[in-house]
Protein backbone atom coordinates (compact mmCIF):
# COMPACT_ATOMS: atom_id res chain seq x y z
CA UNK A 1 0.00 0.00 0.00
CA UNK A 2 2.99 2.53 0.62
CA UNK A 3 4.34 1.96 -2.56
CA UNK A 4 0.69 2.53 -4.54
CA UNK A 5 0.66 6.10 -3.00
CA UNK A 6 4.34 6.96 -2.66
CA UNK A 7 5.78 5.67 -5.75
CA UNK A 8 2.46 5.78 -7.92
CA UNK A 9 3.26 7.59 -11.44
CA UNK A 10 2.01 11.01 -11.22
CA UNK A 11 2.17 12.20 -15.18
CA UNK A 12 2.11 16.84 -14.50
CA UNK A 13 1.54 16.49 -11.39
CA UNK A 14 -2.53 15.94 -11.88
CA UNK A 15 -2.93 14.72 -8.73
CA UNK A 16 -0.42 16.82 -6.80
CA UNK A 17 -2.70 20.05 -8.15
CA UNK A 18 -5.92 17.99 -7.72
CA UNK A 19 -5.21 17.77 -3.72
CA UNK A 20 -3.62 20.74 -3.24
CA UNK A 21 -6.51 22.90 -4.77
CA UNK A 22 -9.12 20.74 -2.76
CA UNK A 23 -7.28 21.98 0.08
CA UNK A 24 -7.20 25.54 -1.04
CA UNK A 25 -10.68 25.15 -2.04
CA UNK A 26 -11.97 23.60 1.32
CA UNK A 27 -10.24 26.30 3.43
CA UNK A 28 -11.34 29.26 1.73
CA UNK A 29 -15.53 28.01 1.72
CA UNK A 30 -14.44 27.39 5.57
CA UNK A 31 -12.83 30.51 6.41
CA UNK A 32 -15.95 32.81 4.12
CA UNK A 33 -18.47 31.04 6.62
CA UNK A 34 -16.27 31.89 9.44
CA UNK A 35 -16.01 35.57 8.60
CA UNK A 36 -20.07 35.25 7.83
CA UNK A 37 -20.24 34.70 11.48
CA UNK A 38 -22.16 30.89 10.71
CA UNK A 39 -21.77 28.45 13.58
CA UNK A 40 -19.39 25.42 13.87
CA UNK A 41 -22.16 23.43 12.60
CA UNK A 42 -22.70 25.51 9.45
CA UNK A 43 -18.92 26.09 8.39
CA UNK A 44 -19.05 22.22 8.75
CA UNK A 45 -21.48 21.87 6.36
CA UNK A 46 -19.78 24.62 3.98
CA UNK A 47 -17.03 22.78 4.34
CA UNK A 48 -18.24 19.45 3.42
CA UNK A 49 -20.43 20.71 0.23
CA UNK A 50 -17.03 22.11 -0.88
CA UNK A 51 -15.40 18.85 -0.76
CA UNK A 52 -18.00 17.16 -2.52
CA UNK A 53 -18.08 20.08 -5.57
CA UNK A 54 -14.50 19.46 -5.85
CA UNK A 55 -13.66 16.14 -5.29
CA UNK A 56 -17.18 14.40 -7.18
CA UNK A 57 -17.87 16.34 -9.86
CA UNK A 58 -15.62 14.85 -12.96
CA UNK A 59 -17.50 15.89 -16.39
CA UNK A 60 -15.01 15.97 -19.33
CA UNK A 61 -15.20 19.27 -20.17
CA UNK A 62 -14.99 22.57 -17.82
CA UNK A 63 -17.89 23.86 -19.02
CA UNK A 64 -20.11 20.38 -18.10
CA UNK A 65 -18.40 20.65 -14.59
CA UNK A 66 -19.43 24.14 -14.09
CA UNK A 67 -23.14 23.19 -15.22
CA UNK A 68 -22.71 20.33 -12.97
CA UNK A 69 -21.62 22.30 -10.02
CA UNK A 70 -24.44 25.08 -10.26
CA UNK A 71 -27.14 22.06 -9.79
CA UNK A 72 -25.59 20.85 -6.56
CA UNK A 73 -27.09 22.90 -4.72
CA UNK A 74 -30.96 21.98 -6.88
CA UNK A 75 -30.65 18.76 -5.70
CA UNK A 76 -28.64 19.31 -1.76
CA UNK A 77 -30.82 21.82 -0.24
CA UNK A 78 -34.16 20.18 -1.12
CA UNK A 79 -33.18 17.10 0.51
CA UNK A 80 -31.45 18.78 3.39
CA UNK A 81 -34.72 20.24 4.18
CA UNK A 82 -36.20 16.64 4.18
CA UNK A 83 -33.24 15.34 6.31
CA UNK A 84 -33.86 18.12 8.73
CA UNK A 85 -37.74 18.04 8.62
CA UNK A 86 -37.55 14.47 9.43
CA UNK A 87 -35.52 14.56 12.37
CA UNK A 88 -37.96 13.66 14.99
CA UNK A 89 -39.86 11.15 12.17
CA UNK A 90 -37.51 8.04 12.85
CA UNK A 91 -39.47 5.32 10.34
CA UNK A 92 -40.22 8.07 7.74
CA UNK A 93 -36.50 9.54 8.10
CA UNK A 94 -35.77 5.77 7.95
CA UNK A 95 -37.33 5.06 4.19
CA UNK A 96 -36.50 9.12 2.92
CA UNK A 97 -32.89 7.54 3.86
CA UNK A 98 -33.18 4.17 1.49
CA UNK A 99 -35.04 6.49 -1.17
CA UNK A 100 -32.29 8.67 -1.60
CA UNK A 101 -29.36 5.71 -1.30
CA UNK A 102 -31.62 4.13 -4.07
CA UNK A 103 -31.99 7.61 -6.17
CA UNK A 104 -28.76 8.27 -6.07
CA UNK A 105 -27.23 5.26 -7.21
CA UNK A 106 -29.73 4.78 -10.13
CA UNK A 107 -29.01 8.10 -11.08
CA UNK A 108 -25.60 6.61 -12.67
CA UNK A 109 -27.01 5.83 -15.53
CA UNK A 110 -26.66 9.64 -16.58
CA UNK A 111 -22.78 9.60 -16.54
CA UNK A 112 -20.50 11.99 -14.57
CA UNK A 113 -23.06 14.19 -14.11
CA UNK A 114 -25.51 12.16 -12.58
CA UNK A 115 -23.09 10.20 -10.53
CA UNK A 116 -21.94 13.82 -8.42
CA UNK A 117 -25.63 15.07 -8.09
CA UNK A 118 -26.31 11.37 -6.69
CA UNK A 119 -23.35 11.44 -4.35
CA UNK A 120 -23.91 15.30 -3.04
CA UNK A 121 -27.52 14.14 -2.54
CA UNK A 122 -26.72 11.13 -0.62
CA UNK A 123 -24.05 13.06 1.35
CA UNK A 124 -26.76 16.14 2.37
CA UNK A 125 -28.69 13.41 4.15
CA UNK A 126 -25.98 12.09 5.92
CA UNK A 127 -24.14 15.25 6.88
CA UNK A 128 -27.97 15.74 8.76
CA UNK A 129 -27.76 12.80 10.72
CA UNK A 130 -23.93 13.36 11.42
CA UNK A 131 -24.80 16.81 12.88
CA UNK A 132 -27.95 15.96 14.08
CA UNK A 133 -29.45 18.95 11.49
CA UNK A 134 -33.33 20.60 13.04
CA UNK A 135 -35.23 22.69 10.89
CA UNK A 136 -34.16 25.91 12.93
CA UNK A 137 -31.08 25.57 11.66
CA UNK A 138 -31.87 25.38 7.87
CA UNK A 139 -31.50 29.14 6.67
CA UNK A 140 -27.95 29.38 8.28
CA UNK A 141 -26.94 26.13 6.65
CA UNK A 142 -28.75 26.47 3.38
CA UNK A 143 -26.56 30.02 3.55
CA UNK A 144 -23.71 28.17 4.19
CA UNK A 145 -23.99 25.44 1.54
CA UNK A 146 -24.33 28.12 -0.63
CA UNK A 147 -21.43 30.28 0.42
CA UNK A 148 -18.97 27.59 0.26
CA UNK A 149 -20.00 26.34 -3.80
CA UNK A 150 -19.47 29.55 -4.43
CA UNK A 151 -15.72 30.03 -2.79
CA UNK A 152 -14.95 26.23 -4.50
CA UNK A 153 -16.21 27.63 -7.73
CA UNK A 154 -13.81 30.91 -7.42
CA UNK A 155 -10.69 28.30 -7.09
CA UNK A 156 -11.56 25.65 -9.34
CA UNK A 157 -12.82 27.77 -12.19
CA UNK A 158 -11.50 31.51 -11.75
CA UNK A 159 -7.90 31.22 -9.02
CA UNK A 160 -6.73 27.34 -10.60
CA UNK A 161 -8.67 25.97 -13.41
CA UNK A 162 -5.57 23.83 -14.89
CA UNK A 163 -8.26 22.08 -16.88
CA UNK A 164 -8.39 24.33 -19.08
CA UNK A 165 -4.79 23.81 -20.37
CA UNK A 166 -4.89 20.01 -20.38
CA UNK A 167 -7.02 17.85 -23.68
CA UNK A 168 -10.04 17.09 -22.34
CA UNK A 169 -10.05 13.11 -20.65
CA UNK A 170 -11.14 10.32 -22.44
CA UNK A 171 -14.53 9.21 -19.94
CA UNK A 172 -15.36 5.88 -20.50
CA UNK A 173 -18.95 5.34 -19.38
CA UNK A 174 -19.83 2.00 -17.45
CA UNK A 175 -21.57 -0.80 -19.51
CA UNK A 176 -25.32 0.46 -19.35
CA UNK A 177 -26.84 -2.01 -21.84
CA UNK A 178 -30.61 -3.66 -21.12
CA UNK A 179 -33.61 -2.31 -19.62
CA UNK A 180 -35.49 -2.32 -16.10
CA UNK A 181 -33.54 -5.08 -14.14
CA UNK A 182 -31.17 -6.29 -17.32
CA UNK A 183 -29.71 -2.52 -16.58
CA UNK A 184 -26.79 -2.42 -14.36
CA UNK A 185 -27.19 0.77 -12.74
CA UNK A 186 -31.10 -0.78 -11.95
CA UNK A 187 -29.76 -4.03 -10.15
CA UNK A 188 -26.92 -1.55 -8.05
CA UNK A 189 -29.77 1.06 -7.37
CA UNK A 190 -32.00 -2.63 -6.00
CA UNK A 191 -28.55 -3.92 -4.59
CA UNK A 192 -28.05 -0.65 -2.57
CA UNK A 193 -31.11 0.11 -1.46
CA UNK A 194 -31.40 -3.33 0.22
CA UNK A 195 -27.71 -2.92 1.36
CA UNK A 196 -28.57 -0.31 2.60
CA UNK A 197 -31.42 -1.37 4.47
CA UNK A 198 -29.50 -4.15 5.87
CA UNK A 199 -26.91 -1.70 7.30
CA UNK A 200 -29.69 0.63 8.66
CA UNK A 201 -31.52 -2.48 10.85
CA UNK A 202 -28.04 -3.44 12.39
CA UNK A 203 -26.71 0.03 13.16
CA UNK A 204 -29.32 1.03 14.96
CA UNK A 205 -28.86 -1.94 17.13
CA UNK A 206 -25.29 -1.19 17.53
CA UNK A 207 -26.30 2.37 18.49
CA UNK A 208 -29.17 4.45 17.86
CA UNK A 209 -26.89 7.65 17.76
CA UNK A 210 -24.78 6.46 15.73
CA UNK A 211 -26.33 4.22 12.59
CA UNK A 212 -25.99 6.22 9.93
CA UNK A 213 -22.37 5.52 9.72
CA UNK A 214 -23.11 1.59 8.86
CA UNK A 215 -25.83 3.37 5.75
CA UNK A 216 -22.71 4.99 4.65
CA UNK A 217 -20.47 2.76 4.71
CA UNK A 218 -22.76 0.57 1.92
CA UNK A 219 -23.62 3.43 0.09
CA UNK A 220 -19.93 4.04 -0.91
CA UNK A 221 -18.54 0.19 -1.45
CA UNK A 222 -21.49 0.56 -4.24
CA UNK A 223 -19.34 4.05 -5.63
CA UNK A 224 -17.69 3.39 -8.90
CA UNK A 225 -17.88 -0.46 -8.46
CA UNK A 226 -19.91 -2.89 -10.99
CA UNK A 227 -19.53 -5.97 -10.45
CA UNK A 228 -19.96 -8.59 -7.46
CA UNK A 229 -16.39 -9.21 -6.67
CA UNK A 230 -15.33 -5.28 -7.46
CA UNK A 231 -18.05 -4.36 -4.56
CA UNK A 232 -16.53 -7.40 -1.74
CA UNK A 233 -13.11 -6.43 -2.68
CA UNK A 234 -13.83 -2.56 -1.81
CA UNK A 235 -15.67 -3.30 1.36
CA UNK A 236 -12.66 -4.89 2.42
CA UNK A 237 -10.81 -1.63 1.64
CA UNK A 238 -13.09 0.42 3.11
CA UNK A 239 -13.08 -1.55 6.59
CA UNK A 240 -9.07 -2.38 6.34
CA UNK A 241 -8.69 1.38 5.41
CA UNK A 242 -10.93 2.10 8.70
CA UNK A 243 -9.38 0.21 10.94
CA UNK A 244 -5.72 1.77 10.11
CA UNK A 245 -7.62 5.07 10.27
CA UNK A 246 -9.01 4.63 13.61
CA UNK A 247 -5.46 3.83 15.16
CA UNK A 248 -3.50 6.74 13.92
CA UNK A 249 -7.25 8.51 15.25
CA UNK A 250 -6.28 7.30 18.97
CA UNK A 251 -2.47 8.39 18.52
CA UNK A 252 -3.72 11.94 16.48
CA UNK A 253 -7.25 12.92 17.14
CA UNK A 254 -7.58 11.74 20.91
CA UNK A 255 -4.95 13.74 22.46
CA UNK A 256 -4.83 16.87 20.10
CA UNK A 257 -8.78 17.29 19.01
CA UNK A 258 -8.70 20.23 21.79
CA UNK A 259 -6.52 22.48 19.93
CA UNK A 260 -8.11 24.26 17.05
CA UNK A 261 -4.88 24.90 15.54
CA UNK A 262 -3.66 22.04 15.19
CA UNK A 263 -6.82 20.01 14.70
CA UNK A 264 -7.50 22.40 11.58
CA UNK A 265 -3.89 21.42 10.18
CA UNK A 266 -4.50 17.59 10.49
CA UNK A 267 -7.54 18.42 9.00
CA UNK A 268 -6.39 19.92 5.88
CA UNK A 269 -3.62 17.52 5.61
CA UNK A 270 -6.39 14.89 5.69
CA UNK A 271 -8.39 16.73 3.32
CA UNK A 272 -5.44 16.50 1.00
CA UNK A 273 -4.54 12.90 2.11
CA UNK A 274 -8.03 12.40 0.47
CA UNK A 275 -7.95 14.35 -2.82
CA UNK A 276 -3.73 12.83 -3.70
CA UNK A 277 -4.70 8.92 -2.52
CA UNK A 278 -8.33 8.88 -4.59
CA UNK A 279 -7.40 7.48 -7.42
CA UNK A 280 -4.45 4.85 -6.29
CA UNK A 281 -5.70 3.58 -3.21
CA UNK A 282 -9.08 3.27 -1.43
CA UNK A 283 -7.83 2.42 1.59
CA UNK A 284 -5.89 5.17 2.05
CA UNK A 285 -8.49 7.32 1.09
CA UNK A 286 -10.39 5.66 3.81
CA UNK A 287 -7.52 5.78 6.41
CA UNK A 288 -7.84 10.11 5.91
CA UNK A 289 -11.58 10.26 5.91
CA UNK A 290 -11.37 8.61 9.16
CA UNK A 291 -9.00 10.75 10.52
CA UNK A 292 -10.74 13.62 9.51
CA UNK A 293 -13.60 12.16 10.42
CA UNK A 294 -12.34 11.80 14.49
CA UNK A 295 -10.76 15.45 14.52
CA UNK A 296 -14.36 17.03 13.50
CA UNK A 297 -15.72 14.49 16.13
CA UNK A 298 -12.90 16.73 18.55
CA UNK A 299 -14.13 20.10 17.82
CA UNK A 300 -17.46 19.23 18.18
CA UNK A 301 -16.65 17.81 21.28
CA UNK A 302 -17.85 14.32 21.39
CA UNK A 303 -14.93 12.42 20.55
CA UNK A 304 -13.74 9.14 22.80
CA UNK A 305 -11.81 6.25 22.26
CA UNK A 306 -15.31 4.23 22.57
CA UNK A 307 -16.32 6.32 19.66
CA UNK A 308 -13.93 5.28 17.21
CA UNK A 309 -14.11 1.58 18.19
CA UNK A 310 -18.22 2.17 17.18
CA UNK A 311 -17.22 3.41 13.95
CA UNK A 312 -15.19 -0.24 13.23
CA UNK A 313 -18.43 -1.83 14.17
CA UNK A 314 -20.71 -0.10 12.40
CA UNK A 315 -18.06 0.32 9.32
CA UNK A 316 -18.01 -3.64 9.35
CA UNK A 317 -22.08 -3.78 9.47
CA UNK A 318 -21.83 -1.67 6.52
CA UNK A 319 -19.57 -3.26 4.42
CA UNK A 320 -21.77 -6.47 5.46
CA UNK A 321 -25.07 -5.06 3.88
CA UNK A 322 -23.15 -4.24 0.95
CA UNK A 323 -21.45 -7.75 0.28
CA UNK A 324 -24.83 -9.32 1.03
CA UNK A 325 -26.70 -7.44 -1.44
CA UNK A 326 -24.53 -7.87 -4.18
CA UNK A 327 -24.06 -11.67 -3.71
CA UNK A 328 -27.51 -12.21 -2.93
CA UNK A 329 -30.18 -9.87 -4.90
CA UNK A 330 -29.75 -9.27 -8.75
CA UNK A 331 -26.10 -10.10 -8.89
CA UNK A 332 -24.15 -9.01 -11.49
CA UNK A 333 -21.27 -11.13 -12.17
CA UNK A 334 -17.24 -10.12 -12.18
CA UNK A 335 -17.25 -12.27 -15.58
CA UNK A 336 -19.98 -10.71 -17.43
CA UNK A 337 -18.45 -7.21 -16.18
CA UNK A 338 -14.92 -8.39 -17.09
CA UNK A 339 -15.45 -9.39 -20.80
CA UNK A 340 -17.33 -6.05 -21.56
CA UNK A 341 -14.45 -4.34 -20.38
CA UNK A 342 -12.00 -6.49 -22.75
CA UNK A 343 -13.95 -6.52 -25.04
CA UNK A 344 -14.22 -2.55 -25.27
CA UNK A 345 -10.20 -2.87 -24.90
CA UNK A 346 -9.66 -4.70 -28.19
CA UNK A 347 -12.57 -2.55 -29.95
CA UNK A 348 -10.45 0.37 -28.68
CA UNK A 349 -7.25 -1.33 -30.06
CA UNK A 350 -8.95 -1.95 -33.39
CA UNK A 351 -9.90 1.99 -33.66
CA UNK A 352 -6.06 3.35 -32.51
CA UNK A 353 -5.31 0.97 -35.66
CA UNK A 354 -7.24 2.38 -38.25
CA UNK A 355 -6.51 5.61 -37.50
CA UNK A 356 -2.87 5.53 -37.26
CA UNK A 357 -3.70 3.25 -40.68
CA UNK A 358 -5.55 6.25 -42.24
CA UNK A 359 -3.04 8.62 -40.81
CA UNK A 360 -0.57 7.30 -42.61
CA UNK A 361 -2.16 6.87 -45.57
CA UNK A 362 -2.79 10.96 -45.38
CA UNK A 363 -5.87 11.90 -43.90
CA UNK A 364 -5.71 15.10 -41.88
CA UNK A 365 -8.48 14.50 -39.60
CA UNK A 366 -7.36 10.82 -38.12
CA UNK A 367 -5.90 11.12 -34.64
CA UNK A 368 -4.89 7.99 -33.18
CA UNK A 369 -4.08 10.05 -30.33
CA UNK A 370 -7.38 10.33 -28.97
CA UNK A 371 -8.07 6.64 -29.14
CA UNK A 372 -5.09 6.16 -27.24
CA UNK A 373 -6.48 8.25 -24.09
CA UNK A 374 -9.60 6.39 -24.49
CA UNK A 375 -7.66 3.27 -24.47
CA UNK A 376 -6.00 3.70 -21.16
CA UNK A 377 -8.92 4.76 -19.32
CA UNK A 378 -10.83 1.36 -20.46
CA UNK A 379 -7.61 -0.29 -19.05
CA UNK A 380 -8.38 1.47 -15.79
CA UNK A 381 -11.68 -0.37 -15.84
CA UNK A 382 -10.51 -3.68 -16.81
CA UNK A 383 -8.06 -3.68 -13.77
CA UNK A 384 -10.64 -3.01 -11.67
CA UNK A 385 -13.08 -5.62 -12.82
CA UNK A 386 -10.30 -8.28 -12.52
CA UNK A 387 -9.10 -6.73 -9.03
CA UNK A 388 -10.84 -9.12 -7.27
CA UNK A 389 -9.08 -11.65 -8.92
CA UNK A 390 -5.75 -10.38 -8.77
CA UNK A 391 -6.10 -10.06 -5.25
CA UNK A 392 -3.45 -11.48 -2.97
CA UNK A 393 -6.02 -13.02 -0.91
CA UNK A 394 -7.65 -14.50 -3.91
CA UNK A 395 -8.18 -18.43 -3.43
CA UNK A 396 -8.70 -18.81 -7.39
CA UNK A 397 -4.84 -19.12 -7.90
CA UNK A 398 -5.37 -20.65 -11.30
CA UNK A 399 -7.81 -17.87 -13.02
CA UNK A 400 -5.39 -15.44 -11.00
CA UNK A 401 -3.33 -16.00 -12.91
CA UNK A 402 -4.55 -15.93 -16.24
CA UNK A 403 -6.29 -12.66 -14.91
CA UNK A 404 -2.26 -11.54 -15.01
CA UNK A 405 -1.61 -12.65 -18.21
CA UNK A 406 -4.36 -11.06 -19.91
CA UNK A 407 -3.53 -7.63 -18.45
CA UNK A 408 0.17 -7.92 -19.01
CA UNK A 409 -0.89 -8.56 -22.51
CA UNK A 410 -3.34 -5.99 -22.74
CA UNK A 411 -0.68 -3.62 -21.18
CA UNK A 412 1.32 -4.62 -23.96
CA UNK A 413 -1.06 -4.02 -26.39
CA UNK A 414 -1.38 -0.31 -24.64
CA UNK A 415 2.45 0.17 -24.90
CA UNK A 416 2.41 -0.72 -28.73
CA UNK A 417 -0.32 1.06 -29.45
CA UNK A 418 1.22 4.29 -27.83
CA UNK A 419 4.29 4.23 -29.51
CA UNK A 420 2.97 3.63 -32.65
CA UNK A 421 0.62 6.85 -32.64
CA UNK A 422 3.98 8.62 -31.40
CA UNK A 423 5.76 7.50 -34.68
CA UNK A 424 2.53 8.12 -36.93
CA UNK A 425 2.42 11.66 -35.57
CA UNK A 426 5.41 12.96 -37.42
CA UNK A 427 5.12 14.48 -40.76
CA UNK A 428 7.59 12.24 -42.33
CA UNK A 429 6.06 9.17 -41.65
CA UNK A 430 4.88 7.80 -45.10
CA UNK A 431 1.82 4.91 -46.20
CA UNK A 432 3.18 1.50 -47.97
CA UNK A 433 1.56 -1.71 -48.72
CA UNK A 434 3.26 -3.60 -46.05
CA UNK A 435 2.29 -0.89 -43.60
CA UNK A 436 -2.02 -1.78 -44.39
CA UNK A 437 -1.36 -5.20 -44.44
CA UNK A 438 0.52 -4.91 -41.19
CA UNK A 439 -2.98 -2.76 -40.01
CA UNK A 440 -4.99 -5.28 -41.71
CA UNK A 441 -3.81 -8.10 -39.91
CA UNK A 442 -4.08 -6.41 -36.50
CA UNK A 443 -7.24 -5.72 -37.41
CA UNK A 444 -7.97 -9.08 -37.80
CA UNK A 445 -6.62 -10.30 -34.69
CA UNK A 446 -8.85 -8.33 -33.42
CA UNK A 447 -12.25 -8.97 -35.05
CA UNK A 448 -11.33 -12.75 -34.49
CA UNK A 449 -11.27 -11.97 -30.55
CA UNK A 450 -14.24 -9.92 -30.39
CA UNK A 451 -16.59 -11.75 -33.00
CA UNK A 452 -16.58 -8.51 -35.22
CA UNK A 453 -17.88 -9.73 -38.89
CA UNK A 454 -16.03 -7.50 -41.34
CA UNK A 455 -13.74 -7.86 -44.09
CA UNK A 456 -10.66 -8.89 -41.91
CA UNK A 457 -10.76 -12.26 -43.06
CA UNK A 458 -9.87 -11.13 -46.95
CA UNK A 459 -7.52 -8.60 -45.74
CA UNK A 460 -5.78 -11.01 -44.04
CA UNK A 461 -5.63 -13.36 -47.11
CA UNK A 462 -4.54 -10.75 -49.35
CA UNK A 463 -1.65 -9.97 -46.99
CA UNK A 464 -0.54 -12.94 -45.97
CA UNK A 465 2.40 -12.87 -48.52
CA UNK A 466 3.71 -9.49 -47.85
CA UNK A 467 6.86 -8.96 -45.32
CA UNK A 468 6.53 -9.09 -41.96
CA UNK A 469 8.92 -7.09 -39.96
CA UNK A 470 12.04 -4.82 -41.34
CA UNK A 471 14.33 -3.79 -38.93
CA UNK A 472 14.95 -0.17 -38.61
CA UNK A 473 11.33 0.52 -39.52
CA UNK A 474 9.32 1.54 -36.37
CA UNK A 475 5.77 1.38 -37.71
CA UNK A 476 6.10 -2.16 -38.15
CA UNK A 477 8.29 -2.71 -35.16
CA UNK A 478 5.26 -1.46 -33.49
CA UNK A 479 2.46 -3.44 -35.50
CA UNK A 480 4.35 -6.55 -34.98
CA UNK A 481 4.28 -6.60 -31.96
CA UNK A 482 0.93 -5.30 -31.27
CA UNK A 483 -0.26 -8.41 -33.27
CA UNK A 484 2.00 -10.69 -31.34
CA UNK A 485 0.31 -9.69 -28.54
CA UNK A 486 -3.38 -10.02 -30.02
CA UNK A 487 -2.71 -13.61 -31.06
CA UNK A 488 -1.37 -14.62 -27.35
CA UNK A 489 -4.62 -13.08 -26.02
CA UNK A 490 -6.38 -15.76 -27.97
CA UNK A 491 -5.01 -18.22 -25.54
CA UNK A 492 -6.66 -17.06 -22.29
CA UNK A 493 -9.60 -15.33 -23.71
CA UNK A 494 -10.48 -18.01 -26.41
CA UNK A 495 -9.90 -21.20 -24.96
CA UNK A 496 -12.36 -23.50 -23.81
CA UNK A 497 -14.55 -20.89 -22.26
CA UNK A 498 -15.41 -17.63 -23.83
CA UNK A 499 -13.46 -15.41 -20.91
CA UNK A 500 -12.03 -18.11 -18.62
CA UNK A 501 -10.46 -15.34 -16.83
CA UNK A 502 -13.28 -14.55 -14.58
CA UNK A 503 -15.73 -17.38 -15.54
Amino acid sequence: MLKRVFVAPDPGRLRLRFAARGVLGISLAVALCGLAGHSLVAAITGGLAALLALFTVTDATVRGQAVTTALLPAVGLPVLGLAAVLHDLPVARDLAFLAVVGAGVYARRWGPRGHSLGVFAFMTFFAAQFLHTVPDQLPELYAAVLLSLAAASVVRFGLWCYERRLPAPAVVAAPTGGSRLARITTRQAVQATVGAGFALAAGQVLSDQRWYWAVGATWWVFVNTTSRGETVVRGFRRFLGTVLGIVLGLAVAVPLHDQPVVAAVIVALSVFGIFYTAAVSYTWMMLAVTVMASMLYGLLGVLDPALLALRVSETAVGALGAVLAVLLVLPVTTHSVTDAWVERALRCVHACTAEAAARLAGSPTADPARRVAELESILGRVRLSLAPLVHPFSPMRARMGRARHVLALLDDCAREVRGLASVVADPEASHDARLAAACWRVETAVEALTDTPSGGARRQTESATLPQLVEGEPVLAHLHALEQALLELAVPLRGSNRVPVSA
